[in-house]
């Protein structure tokens, strides 16, 4: 019985061996996709949308219902203060008046300073909580 299985165990590896003398392979290329790499450049947003879709780290964006009333009443009346500010320092510049007078303006996080000079107003504005600060001189007419 050992000498039967034995017979045909070994009839079977010989017909596999005949039957796979025919095997064919090819070389492999590696091709890269990433632009990075040498590759076409057209792939970059395909590469960058197929990672967004995985990204499972998203920031936190804030949505335009959730932002605080308060908040954007306070920065619209800086930018109007700020805007009519700017319209009287220059009526007074190209106008007859001219500005004699240091002034000095404070509200909420900004300080601005208007310097009178021989070239014209200098208008410093300082950012009281993080210290910035610009100068922008307004020549005379």
């Amino acid at each position: 019985m050992k000498r039967t299985f034995l017979f045909y165990l070994l009839a079977a590896l010989v017909i596999t061996c005949v039957n796979t003398t025919d095997v064919k392979a090819q070389q492999f290329v590696y091709e890269p996709i990433n632009p990075a790499f040498g590759e076409n450049p057209m792939n970059y947003s395909w590469l960058m949308n197929s990672a967004d879709k995985q990204n499972q780290h998203r920031a936190e964006t804030q949505d335009r219902f959730q932002r605080d009333p308060l908040a954007d009443f306070e920065s619209s009346l800086q930018r109007q203060v700020l805007s009519q500010l700017t319209r009287d320092i220059v009526r007074r510049q190209i106008g007859d008046e001219g500005l004699a007078d240091e002034s000095r303006f404070e509200f909420g996080e900004f300080t601005i300073d208007l310097l009178p000079g021989a070239a014209g107003v200098t208008v410093v504005i300082q950012n009281i909580l993080t210290g910035d600060e610009t100068s922008i001189t307004i020549p005379n007419f």
